[in-house]
Parts: structure tokens; C-alpha cells; sequence
């Protein structure tokens, strides 16, 4: 029969095999008799058959670092920061018969209230520098970026570029040839990548870290420079300790790739 999503389709579908009637509340009962339970699809980003080659190679390709190859690593990547919305969702405590209020209500604007752009790089001594991305991220502020950003991280932590490997994805941006030649010619080892692997750069995590701290502030920052300001107050107290504790999971994910043939893992 293959594979369906729902009671719904799977109803419809056996009654086209068997021409006999089935309902989807049955169905319903019957699967919740077998301990399976409905739950939100998760998003993520397309598998393709090469994207699954490609993250399986990589996984196997790298099945043998030590903990001391993967702490050599800086870790980088954009994300997005959102003054009101969708960052997370926020839970309260609420009474049986407690009335809608506006303890239980998070605020929100048609157009979003406005966002802002963050490249941030960290490894095993902690979060690096960050910068707000100003205007369309194109070759030319990645490159400045790199100059200024990840060249101070390197002096903040008193390292050479013969220390690191540099962690990025495969966005035109960082792969474009005034980024290449920025690298080879500041000597600076960039790990080989798979495409449409954010579940393998535990960055990701951090930044869910940056965006929880974020969402515990009682009042929305009143205006995108507001939000900046928030932003580098939390990224500076971010301790290393949480840095290490997600790149201590490498080859966890590592082994999940494995085990999923390149397909989804739960990181």
C-alpha cells in the first residue's frame, strides 16, 4: 500500500483497494491501540539522494576524529533574529478556568516588528566575536566579515591559522571565489561541507541557546537596535562550557548519520 501520513488518507486509501467503507476514526482507534500517537511534522531541509551520499561520506570520512580534531574546529553560520514572533514558542502556567489575559497572550505585529541579521563563529574556547549584518550579505561582507570578525576571534584566543579548520555551508556566499582566494591566501583549512546538513553544526544549537535567553526578557526590545544590544549582552555570557558541551556531541551526530544512511537524524 506504501506509506501514508494520517488516518484520513489511510481510510481513503483502503477503501480504493478493498471498495469497502472505512472510517477514519476507526483507523484512529486502532492506531492508538498499537501505542502510536499524531504529532507535527517536523521541518527540515530536503534530502535529495546526493544530499544523503554526500552527508554519509562526510560522516564516514570523519568517523575517526578524537574529541582533540573536532576541538580544533570554528564553527560559523548566519541566523535571523526577530524583535516580536516566531523565535520560540513561550509556555505559561495556566488555571483550568483561567480567562484569556495578557499573562497568557505573547503580542505579535502583522509585519513582524522588524529582525536582524547575525553572522557568529564559536569552537572548544568559547563564542567568538559577532557581528549584525547590515544590508544584502553578498561575497564582499562575508570576506569583510572574515577580515575583522573571525581574524580577532583568532587573536582573542591567541591562535594561528595552522590551530583551526574552518566550519562553514555551502551558501554561494562562502563558497564563491573571492571567498576561496580570501582562504588560501590567509591560509586557513575549511572543512568540506555537506549540503542541507544544519542537524551536523551544532552552532544550530546555540543559536536556539541565544534566542531561549532571548525570549525570557519580560518586555519586547522596542526597536531593532534595542534587540542588538540584547543580543551581544547575551552572546558575551554565553559560557564556554555550553560551547563544549555541543561539540562533545560530534560523534553522536556523527554515528546518527550513519545509522540513517545519510537520511534525517534527531539533532
Amino acid at each position: 500500500m506504501g506509506k501514508v501520513d494520517n488516518a484520513t488518507e489511510a481510510a481513503k486509501t483502503l477503501q480504493d483497494i478493498t471498495n469497502t467503507p472505512f472510517s477514519s476514526q476507526t483507523l484512529r482507534r486502532h492506531l492508538k491501540s498499537r501505542g502510536m500517537r499524531p504529532v507535527v511534522k517536523r521541518k527540515r531541509p530536503l534530502l535529495k539522494p546526493h544530499h544523503r551520499r554526500a552527508r554519509l561520506e562526510f560522516a564516514e570520512r570523519h568517523a575517526d576524529w578524537t574529541l582533540e580534531d573536532w576541538k580544533r574546529v570554528i564553527w560559523s553560520d548566519e541566523t535571523k533574529i526577530n524583535r516580536l514572533g516566531s523565535d520560540g514558542r513561550k509556555y505559561v502556567w495556566k488555571d483550568r478556568d483561567e480567562g484569556l489575559s495578557d499573562r497568557l497572550v505573547e503580542g505579535t505585529v502583522k509585519f513582524g516588528g522588524g529582525n536582524l541579521m547575525l553572522w557568529g563563529c564559536m569552537a572548544w574556547d568559547g563564542v567568538g566575536y559577532a557581528t549584525r549584518i547590515e544590508g544584502k550579505m553578498d561575497s564582499d561582507l562575508y570576506v569583510s566579515i572574515m577580515e575583522d570578525e573571525l581574524q580577532q576571534t583568532l587573536e582573542l584566543w591567541d591562535k594561528t591559522t595552522d590551530d583551526v579548520v574552518f566550519q562553514q555551508d555551502n551558501d554561494p556566499k562562502h563558497t564563491s571565489k573571492k571567498a576561496k582566494k580570501w582562504f588560501e591566501d590567509n591560509n586557513i583549512t575549511v572543512l568540506k561541507w555537506p549540503a542541507q546538513s544544519p542537524d551536523l553544526n551544532p552552532i544550530e544549537h546555540l543559536w536556539h541557546h541565544l534566542k531561549k535567553k532571548l525570549g525570557e526578557y519580560e518586555e519586547s526590545a522596542n526597536s531593532v537596535t534595542e534587540l542588538w544590544e540584547r543580543v551581544q549582552e547575551e552572546w558575551e555570557k554565553i559560557p564556554k562550557e555550553e560551547c563544549q558541551k555541543l561539540i562533545e556531541s560530534m560523534p553522536r551526530r556523527l554515528a546518527a548519520v550513519v545509522r540513517a544512511k545519510g537520511g534525517y537524524t534527531k539533532y
